[in-house]
């Protein structure tokens, strides 16, 4: 008995017409705008082999993963990103090539989360990753990438942007198990305030503590270094923060008028896949993030080449759902022209309606028996001109 033959897999949809175009339309965007900055895409496979995800540091848990066997009984996973597969392939294929690489990729990845309601499991990234420079100038390479990426949808938009260096030092100093480590850090990555300072108030009371309870609210403009300075006099932390307020500084004038950069130290996600700068991107009427990104130095040496690296991904789907709810979906194509043929005129038909086509035009032809259910035809897709072809070429104005 089939009982899901008729329906998608949870976490996934069926996208028409004017959704595609919306897709493909910011897809072509992105990857036009990558290019026109020197990257080169680049595809990895859909399927990878499940070592490429079980690395030393567990970044992607394996709960969230589609997994599946080949022919040989070895474990695959359904890509759930696309900055490790490319790690890969520089640290394999790519290892020898001048550096700094920079990369783009516009590809599907798959994770599941099933205690999200409303979750995408099939979600689009187009991104870039920048490959072999931890220069400053990387880094505003990226943001500013990411804010012309931002601009070319015409709507609000703001970045914001951290350093996961602060909280890795901080947090280092506690005499505390990797486990509370990590409820320390989803609490204030979701700024649940008052679970976070219930579970430092256990510790005891100490600038540390303190300094972990003010993190997820140093959030704003240029104060809030200053803040953060007297709150954590650790020279360690003042050297991030001197460098995190350079990149600020020319983030804003990188920016513009066209959006707005926030600083938020708060920004503690993904721990063991980020070295630095962590920077996150909104655009107006979507409350979660567009764009997801930062620094990850370490990761390509999990592969066995040594190599810095930055980059972010943006999520198509959120892009596309923020434009959808903005306007309307734009209408499909309408060809210009459509050709009917009489038995025996077919081969004509299509010579003619490929001449049409060369000419620029959307052209159909036309399958039906007879003249006037083509005409109808026509007249109700509201193409402007009907071509009938016989002995001799006639054609008519739709009105």
């Amino acid at each position: 008995m089939r009982n899901y033959d008729l329906i998608t897999p949870e976490g996934t949809k069926d996208l028409l017409f004017g959704e595609c175009i919306i897709r493909r339309n910011i897809e072509k965007t992105l990857l036009g705008i990558f290019k026109s900055r020197g990257y080169s895409e680049m595809i990895t496979p859909g399927l990878e082999f499940f070592d490429v995800f079980n690395l030393n540091s567990p970044y992607f848990p394996q709960e969230n993963l589609y997994k599946l066997t080949d022919s040989k009984g070895r474990l695959l996973v359904m890509r759930p990103d696309s900055t490790m597969p490319i790690a890969r392939v520089v640290a394999t294929r790519l290892r020898d090539a001048m550096l700094p690489l920079k990369l783009c990729y516009n590809q599907t990845v798959y994770r599941t989360e099933p205690a999200l309601k409303g979750r995408s499991d099939e979600i689009v990234q187009t991104g870039i990753e920048l490959i072999g420079s931890e220069l400053k100038i990387a880094d505003l390479e990226v943001i500013s990438t990411a804010i012309e990426a931002l601009r070319s949808f015409d709507m609000e938009f703001s970045i914001e942007i951290g350093h996961i260096g602060i909280f890795k030092e901080l947090v280092g100093k506690l005499n505390v198990s990797d486990h509370i480590k990590e409820k320390i850090r989803r609490n204030i990555e979701t700024k649940n305030f008052p679970a976070l300072n219930d579970l430092l108030d256990s510790l005891g009371n100490s600038p540390v503590t303190i300094a972990l309870k003010k993190l997820p609210a140093l959030f704003g403009g240029e104060e809030v270094f200053e803040k953060a300075e007297e709150l954590m006099p650790d020279e360690k932390i003042k050297h991030i923060l001197d460098e995190l307020c350079e990149v600020y500084r020319d983030s804003c004038e990188i920016c513009g008028n066209a959006g707005s950069i926030t600083v938020d130290l708060g920004l503690v996600n993904k721990t063991d896949y980020y070295t630095g700068l962590i920077i996150k991107g909104y655009l107006q009427g979507h409350g979660e993030e567009v764009i997801s990104g930062g620094r990850y130095d370490r990761l390509i040496s999990e592969f066995g080449y040594d190599v810095p690296a930055v980059g972010f991904a943006m999520n198509v789907n959120s892009v596309a759902k923020v434009i959808e709810k903005n306007g309307i979906l734009p209408s499909t194509p309408v060809p210009d022209v459509l050709v009917y043929a009489p038995e025996g005129c077919e081969v004509e038909a299509f010579r003619t309606a490929q001449e049409f086509r060369d000419q620029g035009m959307i052209v159909e032809n036309a399958l039906f028996e007879d003249l006037e259910s083509a005409r109808a035809y026509a007249i109700d897709k509201k193409i402007a001109r009907f071509v009938v072809v016989e002995e001799t070429l006639s054609g008519e104005e739709m009105e």
